[in-house]
Order: C-alpha cells, then structure tokens, then sequence
C-alpha cells in the first residue's frame, strides 16, 4: 500500500514538472494514454469477467485435480493445450498464474500455461502464416511449445 502510494506521487511529481516544462506536449500525452486505456479497457473487463466467473466454476480442488501437485505430465501436457490456444497478454497472465497457484495448482504446470498462453497461438497461426510464411509460423510456435515445456521442467526442478 505505502509503496503504491510513493509511486503515484512520484509519478504525480514528475507529471507537474513535465506539465510546466512543455503544457501541450503533457497534454497530447495525457490524451494518448487516455486514448490507450480506453481501447484496452474492454478487454481487461472481459478478461477479468473471465477470470471471476471461471473461478466461481471451478473449484480449487477442480483446479488442483486438474493441474495440481499431483496431476503431473497430464497436468502439463493439459496446461500446454491450455494455453497454445489463444496469445495473452502478460498483463492479463500473471495476475491469472497468482490465481490458480493461489487455488491449489502446481507451479511446473502454471508455468507452461503462462509461457505458451504468452508465446504459442494457434488462434493466430493463420495471419503469422500469411504475414511470415507457413514454414516460420510452425517453427517458431513449435519451439514456442518446447521452451515452455523446458521452463516448466526448470521450474519443477528447481521450485519442488
């Protein structure tokens, strides 16, 4: 809490000096980041939305049996189709990994969902491929897939 709040007034403190060194610069940027907001705005409602009503399906010990300590390779392999499916932004995946940690599942197979929800899109192969070419399209989601499954058998290793 004390350290939000010291962050907000620094960067209210340095809003005032960027205000009086140039008014109109300040403003244009004001106005952009408003603008930026704005149009993510609906997108991290839903997400949260989302979120808030598949926790209320989902119960921790549904989580946890599904990619829990005990749901090992099948709790990962399920976690890496999870996620290959659609690219999230990382700053609707974290909060998302807090969450499902925090309600019983295994770190192994919360970081492979992280990681491929971040790097692997299936949902976006079709425009990858036509603006890259179909050979480096497979090839980067398919090494996307393999570092996933890498960092997530570090952070088992490591982590338990």
């Amino acid at each position: 809490m004390i350290s939000g709040m010291i962050l907000y007034s620094i960067a209210t403190i340095y809003l005032g000096i960027s205000f009086m060194k140039d008014k109109h610069k300040t403003k244009t940027a004001i106005l952009g980041s408003w603008k930026m907001f704005r149009n993510v705005l609906p997108d991290i409602l839903a997400i949260m939305l989302f979120i808030g009503l598949t926790l209320s399906i989902l119960t921790p010990s549904l989580i946890s049996s599904i990619i829990g300590e005990n749901s090992g390779l099948l709790g990962i392999i399920y976690s890496t189709i999870i996620g290959s499916i659609a690219l999230v932004p990382s700053f609707i995946v974290f909060p998302l990994g807090d969450t499902l940690v925090q309600n019983g599942a295994a770190l192994p197979q919360v970081a492979v969902l992280m990681s491929t929800l971040m790097s692997v899109g299936f949902i976006t192969l079709p425009i990858e491929q036509k603006t890259f070419g179909r050979s480096f399209a497979y090839t980067r989601n398919l090494s996307a897939i393999v570092m996933s499954l890498l960092f997530a058998w570090m952070i088992g290793v490591i982590m338990t």
